[in-house]
């Protein structure tokens, strides 16, 4: 007991003195700081990149942001992260508090490129971990549940960009590149997977909010949801098909990820403006931004969309 109630009173007392719950201030506090921590490092970066491969970078710091964001709920909302731990693992205040401790280390870690493969091999393999204990007995629990179907496509979608970064020794400059190993398609398999259902669940329910398609509705305000959640499946489903057969997909990769970061534009940062303060908004808001950077991470770590159509077709595995 007093393992859980330490550092939950800790952290609303830091809080307090800005009338802002502790949850929503420590996201935007690891926010904050990660950004700091990772512009840092791109600053060194950017000039060495040219034209749409700019955007590469970006993609680990999408990616570690919300990592450590989410972390900082491990602490700040300990028994609702706690619950979702299956009965028949013991400790789970421990668990809880383990994996959001991991989870900030592994955002500033990649962040700033520190360990940050060995950072990444470890997200990617936690997020493994969730699929098979809590993703997979979900969905059988509940097979006629379309929101657990969409969850556990997601979390294999995150752990496959973690799993993209570590995999790639170097960033990829040309196509004379050593050849990845066979394994190494796992991520591109999953995510344009994920990417082409997706965008399938997008235009059968177009009202829900584009990206990951969860409960949410998108509020009628925003200008053009409809069309722009169409819009948005349509390109999952061409950019998922791409990566399936790949074909040009570093291409296809950088389209998806990039047409998810103007989602972000256009939808979730106009709802967080909205109510910058309710927990949900921030949840989506980084959970959509996390989705782009496993994206952009996968997109960094293919070979150049140099070779013939009908070679890439070739290659596919």
């Amino acid at each position: 007991m007093l393992m859980r109630c330490v550092p939950q009173f800790a952290l609303v007392v830091a809080s307090a003195p800005f009338g802002v719950s502790p949850i929503a201030f420590w996201m935007y506090v690891a926010a904050a700081l990660v950004l700091l921590a990772g512009l840092v490092r791109l600053v060194k970066e950017l000039p060495q990149e040219y034209g749409i491969d700019k955007l590469m970078p970006f993609g680990r710091l999408f990616f570690a942001i919300p990592m450590t964001v989410f972390g900082t709920e491990h602490f700040t909302d300990t028994a609702d992260i706690a619950s979702l731990v299956p009965r028949w693992i013991p400790w789970h205040t421990f668990w809880a508090y383990a994996v959001g401790l991991g989870f900030i280390c592994a955002g500033f870690a990649i962040a700033a490129r520190v360990q940050a493969r060995l950072a990444a091999t470890l997200v990617g393999t936690t997020f493994i971990i969730f699929v098979c204990t809590m993703g997979l007995p979900g969905v059988i629990a509940e097979p006629h549940n379309r929101f657990a179907w969409i969850l556990l496509p997601r979390e294999l979608c995150f752990g496959s960009g973690a799993l993209a970064f570590a995999m790639s020794p170097r960033p990829v400059r040309s196509s004379s590149a050593p050849p990845a190993p066979a394994w190494a398609v796992f991520p591109r398999f999953v995510i344009g997977i994920t990417s082409a259902f997706y965008g399938i669940e997008h235009l059968l329910h177009p009202e829900h909010v584009p990206g990951i398609p969860l409960e949410r509705i998108t509020p009628p305000w925003i200008p053009g949801r409809i069309g722009l959640s169409y819009f948005v499946g349509v390109v999952l489903i061409l950019g998922g098909l791409c990566l399936l057969i790949n074909l040009r997909a570093r291409l296809a990769a950088t389209c998806l990820g990039l047409t998810v970061l103007l989602t972000m534009l256009w939808i979730y940062l106009p709802m967080l403006i909205a109510a910058p303060l309710e927990v949900e908004s921030l949840n989506y808001f980084f959970d959509t931004l996390l989705f782009c950077g496993a994206i952009l991470l996968l997109a960094d770590s293919l070979a150049p969309d140099e070779r013939p159509a009908q070679a890439n077709f070739a290659r596919a595995v």
